[in-house]
């Protein structure tokens, strides 16, 4: 009887114990943060692709004429449609030739009060000589601007649609740089490329307006495009570059984002690293053996619909998309 009274006491003492122990803070901890996945909705090339004909339909997008001006207005209609808040930044170029253009940035705002906030941007004009062409006789006329200024145009409209349907916890500006490819091809005049995003670094839409980083895209819709790392890119957002391609690369994608420098250029990034300051990438077409370092059909009359490549922009588009979507979650 005693022997069973102990038992019992011991027993109870265990169960005491056991009852005031506190749960395990390893089990605890793993069940409430454990991870998500991301979802990261998928891009649609065949959307970008009718956005970029779209632009295209419109004619030249020289700035200051009117299928110019049209097609600014079917941009900033479309962004709204998608629930974008819009700011449409008027400026004057001061184009090399001494003449000036009546020039817009268009900037879609999403979340627009959210302090976090990243950029992508491409530019929408489309140069008004062909300086590049094979037939001397059209040097003098405007190109198409399918791939240069088309593609990038076509994905940040599609990345729009995108936000739309599938929100997101970040603030994302979409910048649409005017006047960025009516630059001097001689380069004896300074600073005459890349004038809308000038403009917009050193006088930005909003006072006292902050992003954590940024990404440019520039000639992403050619086939077989191999997008390097840019000094500037590397200087002032390695980080960033280095996560954006690693990424892209375990997407499978490593045939196109490739781990090669590809130097120095000019483009609308370096203004917003230096001037505005804001860490920007950029992701621009820059072929191995190319005469002018850019894709066969720059500033020509060839930079037409035909030059575009739907796997090209779905690439860029997924790759971008991802990015977002996985630092409003912080797993970029």
């Amino acid at each position: 009887m005693k022997q069973q009274i102990n038992f019992l006491w011991i027993f109870l003492v265990l169960l005491l114990v056991t009852g005031c122990r506190e749960p395990s803070p390893t089990n605890q901890s793993s069940a409430a943060v454990a991870i998500q996945p991301v979802k990261v909705p998928s891009f649609s090339q065949d959307s970008a692709f009718a956005h970029i004909e779209k632009q295209l339909s419109f004619g030249i997008r020289v700035p200051g004429t009117p299928s110019h001006i049209a097609c600014k207005d079917w941009m900033v209609a479309k962004f709204k449609s998608y629930g974008a808040d819009v700011i449409e930044q008027d400026f004057m170029a001061n184009i090399y030739n001494g003449e000036k253009w009546p020039s817009t940035n268009v900037i879609a705002q999403f979340n627009k009060d959210k302090k976090k906030r990243v950029i992508l941007s491409a530019h929408w004009d489309s140069r008004f000589i062909a300086e590049m062409d094979q037939d001397k006789k059209k040097r003098d006329e405007p190109i198409p601007g399918a791939d240069d200024g088309g593609s990038g145009t076509g994905v940040l409209i599609e990345i729009a649609r995108l936000l739309q349907e599938n929100p997101i916890d970040l603030g994302v500006d979409l910048i649409l740089w005017d006047a960025e490819d009516q630059g001097d091809p001689s380069g004896a005049v300074k600073n005459s490329w890349c004038l809308g995003s000038q403009y917009w670094s050193r006088k930005k839409h909003k006072k006292n307006y902050r992003a954590k980083w940024g990404i440019n895209l520039d000639m992403v819709g050619a086939k077989n495009p191999r997008f390097g790392q840019d000094d500037d890119s590397r200087y002032y957002a390695g980080q960033l570059l280095d996560k954006v391609w690693t990424m892209a690369q375990n997407m499978g994608y490593s045939d196109m984002f490739v781990n090669e420098n590809t130097g120095r250029l000019t483009d609308d990034h370096i203004y917003v690293n230096r001037l505005g300051q804001v860490p920007m990438i950029d992701i621009i077409n820059q072929p191995k053996g190319s005469k002018t370092s850019f894709m066969g059909c720059w500033h020509t009359h060839c930079d037409d619909i035909s030059n575009i490549d739907k796997r090209s922009l779905k690439v860029v588009g997924q790759v971008v998309t991802a990015a977002i979507y996985k630092e409003s979650t912080g797993h970029l």
